[in-house]
């Protein structure tokens, strides 16, 4: 076999290679979730309308919801954080939901805590009826993740299935 012929096999397998790994990082994991008429407050229903949202099964991190909604009531998210979205997915910028809710042009409501464990959903809702979702790593999360004592008001985490 020639040199050339390597090179170019070589070549094309790290071609391939990085297109289907930037495939599955960005995308391939996703699904669009669509026609959603309601998410959970602090217990309550509340209808929504325009929902735009991605989701997976791999990782309760991948949530992000774009939507309007009328005002709730829960309670102010403590740290909130919003996690970059696929570049693809435009209706959700975190950076600038971040900037408002630092500004107080939005108010971060703690929708879910600990669901599923050690992992919060936050809502950041505008005076204007628009609101963002998302989910985050709690207190409890990153200590029972990291091995470490589980800090005070955190429930006991469920076992875990063993590999």
């Amino acid at each position: 076999m020639s040199g050339r012929t390597l090179m170019i096999g070589l070549i094309g397998f790290s071609l391939i290679f990085g297109a289907v790994l930037w495939y599955y990082q960005t995308r391939g994991w996703y699904e669009p979730v669509e026609n959603l008429t309601s998410i959970v407050i602090d217990g309550q229903n509340v209808d929504v309308t325009d929902y735009q949202g991605i989701d997976a099964a791999t990782s309760p991190l991948k949530l992000r919801g774009c939507f309007t909604m009328e005002p709730a009531v829960a309670p102010v998210a403590e740290r909130p954080d919003p996690l970059i979205a696929p570049g693809w997915f435009d209706c959700f910028d975190a950076e600038t939901i971040a900037t408002d809710i630092a500004s107080g042009a939005a108010l971060p409501l703690l929708a879910e805590f600990n669901t599923p464990y050690g992992f919060d959903r936050i809502v950041a809702y505008y005076p204007d009826g628009h609101a963002f979702q998302w989910r985050q790593i709690n207190a409890c999360g990153k200590a029972e993740f990291a091995g470490d004592p589980l800090p005070d008001g955190c429930p006991e985490a469920p076992a875990r299935e063993k590999d």
